[in-house]
């Protein structure tokens, strides 16, 4: 059986007991050791204020490509809300000049917008049913209005705009970038060439977690899209359906290309992967609760939830797919006929950076990757 692609999603993560620096290590480590597996693309995320050093994507990304040889870097996914289209080609630019042809560039709304859209979409034409679709999960929708009210998060929104701040429409943002990136761009009807930017060989990508503007501008402009499974499982049918049903060919693509991403955690035994994954539903809780995600519990000290804390990330523990790398595998194998997916995206994490270590190897070994020769 031929399968999909396999890319990695890196948030650098911070361990209980470990340190930022180390986390960015890790991440550079980890990203030469999924090249030699046979990895797709190494995506790392954008997060701001949390224990995780993934808050300067265009920084890491360039580390990253500097670490490797082959594998495709990206952004998964600059938040255009915090940020200038002229900001994020010329910082992608500057990469793509020095390792040409190997960087995506992948965006997304701000958080803000994306949660706004979820809670809006509470109320419009979405299945609030829990579904079973080739025997993966796909629950109930989660409600982000409670975590809107955090005034945690309002404040670290704010940090991260300049005072008093509109964000463009991201439709319009998205125009920019395409006409920077073409070097066609104009401003005020004078021609503006960004340097680096203009001719840049990086593949524009758009991440999403609903049926909503991300999706449809994907489809929209024939581009690649990315649903996040991992982070809202109860919206990613829908997420997927949009955009094809938006899909009109271009330049890019002649047909619909979608990855879905997905929480893992791979061990020897489904045992000794339900230990590494003890720790899961308090990072999780740490997050959904309006905190910010805290440095990643070590399973083996780690308290138990309470039952109403448990209701709070129930569908993100319960479609994280834990387990020996058979058992992962046919989860995934699942996940992708569900969503008619072209590309998987997994991301584990995991205390210990050994055992991440070897739940990406035992997956790519299972999954058939074609390892690189050293």
């Amino acid at each position: 059986m031929t399968r999909v692609p396999l890319s990695v999603l890196d948030l650098a993560p911070i361990s209980a007991g470990s340190s930022t620096a180390q986390a960015l290590r890790n991440s550079l480590d980890l990203a030469r050791q999924t090249e030699e597996w046979g990895y797709e693309r190494y995506w790392v995320a954008e997060h701001h204020f949390v224990a995780a050093a993934s808050s300067a994507p265009a920084v890491l990304v360039g580390l990253i490509a500097a670490a490797t040889n082959r594998i495709r870097v990206g952004s998964a996914a600059v938040q255009l809300g915090y940020t200038t289209a002229a900001a994020v080609v010329e910082s992608f630019g500057t990469v793509d000049a020095l390792y040409p042809g190997r960087i995506d560039l992948g965006v997304g709304r701000s958080g803000r917008r994306r949660a706004d859209a979820l809670v809006g979409a509470e109320a419009h034409d979405r299945t609030d049913s829990a579904r079973t679709v080739e025997g993966v999960l796909f629950p109930a929708p989660f409600s982000q209005a409670a975590l809107l009210e955090s005034p945690r998060l309002a404040a670290s929104l704010g940090a991260v705009r300049q005072s008093h701040a509109q964000s463009p429409d991201f439709a319009e943002q998205l125009d920019d970038i395409t006409a920077m990136l073409s070097g066609t761009y104009e401003r005020d009807g004078v021609s503006l060439t960004a340097c680096p930017g203009a001719g840049a060989e990086v593949e524009l990508w758009l991440f999403g977690s609903s049926a909503g503007v991300s999706a449809r501008e994907a489809g929209r402009r024939g581009l690649p899209f990315v649903a996040n499974y991992h982070v809202s499982p109860g919206t990613t049918l829908d997420a997927a359906q949009e955009y094809r049903d938006a899909f009109v060919p271009s330049a890019t693509l002649s047909a619909p290309y979608l990855a879905v991403s997905a929480d893992v955690v791979v061990a020897d035994t489904d045992s000794d992967a339900r230990e590494l994954a003890a720790s899961f539903p308090q990072w999780v809780h740490s997050i959904r609760s309006g905190h910010g995600a805290i440095e990643f519990p070590d399973p083996k000290t780690v308290g138990t939830l309470t039952d109403e804390q448990y209701r709070l990330v129930a569908d993100r523990v319960e479609t994280q797919f834990v387990g020996s790398a058979a058992t992962v595998s046919d989860r995934l194998i699942g996940l992708q006929k569900a969503t008619g997916a072209d590309e998987l995206v997994v991301t584990t994490v995991t205390h210990d950076h050994a055992d991440r270590l070897n739940s990406y190897e035992l997956l790519g070994r299972e999954w058939g990757l074609p390892r690189l020769r050293v």
